[in-house]
């Protein structure tokens, strides 16, 4: 990201801003709970998710398989206009029919180096009709997954993906099978 260093929004225990600091600042082995949202991309047909595998830079997880795409709204950035930034960002992707998936999800996790992430993380899902141009720095590698191939890979080795992706990818398959049909995770059931 050029220009000034991305923020994060800190959050009290019931998930109300405290205020903000700065990102760089915030991740590490004590990490306050801070805002994120994730979100999950589907191709325009909606029968594949695109994963990503972290860049080996990346502070938290290194060249491990996730979602599409994270991050973090601005300080009084709202979380949609913040999910379509970064996946301009990430991803180089125009994203449309953005959906609010499971608002309410949250995690901690703590990473090989000590290294905690511990957030309030909406998830979201998208479509996409254009190519994916990642930026280095963030991703390493793509990979287009049908979602039943995807559960069957979280099932049998759940350490090759992050932490919070396998969690919100069962609870997305707990979900009505009405608020999933809209984007793909239904063919997975």
């Amino acid at each position: 990201m050029s220009g000034p260093e991305e923020r994060v929004v800190l959050l009290d225990d019931d998930g109300s801003p405290l205020g903000a600091a700065l990102k760089s600042e915030v991740h590490g082995e004590a990490t306050p709970l801070h805002l994120a949202f994730s979100c999950y991309v589907v191709d325009a047909q909606r029968d594949r998710l695109l994963l990503t595998r972290r860049a080996l830079t990346k502070k938290t997880w290194p060249g491990t398989w996730t979602n599409t795409f994270c991050g973090h709204p601005e300080p009084f950035e709202p979380i949609p206009e913040a999910v379509h930034r970064r996946a301009e960002q990430e991803l180089g992707l125009q994203i449309r029919d953005l959906q609010l998936v499971l608002p309410d999800f949250r995690y901690r996790a703590v990473d090989a180096s000590g290294i905690v992430e511990n957030e309030i993380c909406p998830v979201y899902a998208a479509v996409i009709d254009s190519e994916v141009t990642p930026d280095p720095a963030e991703v390493m590698q793509t990979q287009w997954s049908r979602p039943e191939h995807l559960l069957q890979a979280i099932e049998s080795t759940p350490w090759a993906f992050s932490p919070w992706m396998v969690d919100q990818i069962r609870e997305m398959v707990a979900l009505p099978s009405s608020s999933m049909i809209s984007w793909g995770l239904e063919v997975a059931r």
